[in-house]
């Protein structure tokens, strides 16, 4: 089956028209489907995450915000080595932005040893006084990152984006996965791919490691999930992953503060509680101390999480490490606390706060692509190579202005993956978000949300931007034949 030529752009599947090694064994099972086949099962799959309500919200859309997400079945596949690399990267970039934020709320080493400039951590919206000398549990203040990686046209990946206050999408990794071998069964059979089936013991096992040091030590802790509701875009996300963790799905107004500790109303009365696995954001979370009109969070919870009574997940003021500016310091974050070299790079970033480095973006607007280091979702940014003369003039303002607020980064030529839609395969680019979960020990859950830009030539992934997802495979590293005593040969485990 000849699905098109790679070209230019670094694909995942293919050299040049054909299947690279590790994705031969799908190619040809795909290549005995005929096309009603396939279009049946693409409508089969699709049926299915309709069915299981498995949906997102888009704010402002008209006729109506819910919708599935948009699935595709040609899978991303990952080698054993590759993902060995991205695995150790992953863990080692996670315990790096850990140790920078247990050191930008207490000692504060880094901004004295003139590592990570001072007014660039203070003038951060996201970074709070109200954390200094706070203890978190087991000092950790990440316990679920997602980060974001791309490739390059050259097949090299590079960490795009670190999220490390409420990243979402969990969820869809193991529905994707479920409705995978629910409707392409055959693809399975020739695979050996690692499991996600402990991942969320896993995960389990790093939030009750989250006990607050007031905790008597024989009690076993008490969690929940904080939820927005049932209208945020990420909801079903939340009652999904609090049914997995079997945990109770809490709304602010089900909790209550009184003497410092955290309660939540039962028709039995009022039951402590002592970790909250929290999926609004830090200015919604106390309205005595953020913003005074919030229904979501709970008045004085801070008091009971800065007396040691409660744990937040994650902690507040993560987002001081998670910004596009900050990104660009990662690396340095690594060799400071850890003595290492990155093991995954960065995408090049230039701060346009230095002289220098303004100057040459000013000269190569054109080239680049501008980001405002505070917004998401694409708002407040230029792509030179597709922005018109004044577009480019209103950016170079801005930056003169206020060079603070910006970053700019090279284009990047995303690498692209086959999609099936709509009757045939065409070329798509794509990411991948990994997740990282991180309590006593670190676990990164193997694979990740692969997303794809489902719009023929869009850069956009994003789902509410007509971006979709995919199952990613890793691949189990490959085992000699063992002969049992009954005689069979046992391949990784089955006989």
């Amino acid at each position: 089956m000849k699905l098109y030529e790679s070209g230019l752009f670094f694909d995942e599947m293919l050299d040049g028209n054909q299947p690279k090694p590790h994705y031969r064994s799908f190619h040809r099972k795909l290549s005995a489907f005929s096309k009603e086949q396939l279009e049946e099962k693409n409508q089969q799959a699709q049926s299915s995450f309709l069915r299981q309500g498995i949906t997102f919200t888009v704010y402002g859309a008209q006729g109506g915000t819910e919708r599935t997400m948009p699935f595709d079945f040609v899978p991303i596949i990952i080698p054993h080595k590759q993902w060995a690399v991205i695995e150790a990267g992953m863990k080692q970039r996670v315990d790096a932005l850990n140790c920078f934020l247990h050191d930008v709320y207490h000692e504060q080493f880094i901004l004295q040893d003139d590592v990570i400039p001072k007014w660039l951590v203070e003038s951060n919206p996201y970074y709070f006084k109200e954390m200094l000398g706070v203890q978190v549990p087991i000092d950790n203040h990440i316990f679920l990152a997602g980060i974001d990686l791309i490739r390059d046209e050259n097949g090299v990946y590079r960490v795009l984006e670190d999220n490390l206050r409420n990243p979402s999408g969990m969820s869809y990794v193991f529905q994707n996965r479920h409705v995978m071998k629910e409707v392409y069964p055959e693809f399975f059979s020739k695979h050996t791919i690692l499991s996600l089936e402990k991942q969320m013991a896993f995960m389990k096992k790093a939030l009750l490691a989250h006990r607050p040091r007031n905790l008597d030590a024989s009690a076993e802790p008490k969690a929940v999930l904080l939820t927005a509701g049932m209208y945020n875009s990420a909801y079903y996300d939340h009652v999904f992953l609090a049914q997995q963790l079997n945990i109770q799905l809490v709304e602010g107004r089900d909790l209550i503060v009184q003497d410092d500790m955290v309660y939540m109303k039962t028709i039995y009365g009022l039951e402590q509680i002592d970790i909250i696995y929290r999926r609004i954001d830090d200015d919604f979370l106390d309205p005595t101390v953020f913003r005074e009109d919030s229904l979501l969070g709970v008045a004085n919870i801070m008091e009971a999480y800065m007396a040691g009574n409660i744990a937040i997940l994650n902690a507040v003021g993560n987002g001081v490490a998670d910004d596009k500016a900050m990104y660009a310091y990662v690396p340095d974050m690594i060799r400071y606390y850890l003595k290492e070299e990155p093991i995954l790079e960065n995408v090049t970033t230039y701060l346009l706060h230095d002289d220098e480095q303004r100057a040459w973006v000013l000269d190569h607007l054109q080239e680049l692509v501008v980001k405002n280091v505070s917004a998401s979702g694409g708002y407040d940014m230029l792509i030179g190579p597709q922005a018109s003369n004044e577009e480019i003039t209103i950016f170079r303002q801005k930056i003169l202005e206020n060079p603070n607020q910006y970053i700019a980064q090279p284009t990047i030529q995303l690498s692209r993956a086959p999609a099936y839609q709509d009757g045939r395969f065409y070329p798509c680019h794509i990411d991948l978000r990994v997740y990282v979960m991180k309590g006593d020990d670190i676990y990164v859950l193997p694979g990740g949300l692969s997303r794809v830009a489902l719009k023929e030539g869009s850069l956009v992934v994003n789902s509410s931007q007509g971006g979709g997802a995919k199952d990613t495979w890793i691949l189990k590293e490959e085992m000699q034949h063992v002969k049992s005593s009954s005689g069979c040969t046992i391949l990784d485990g089955k006989i």
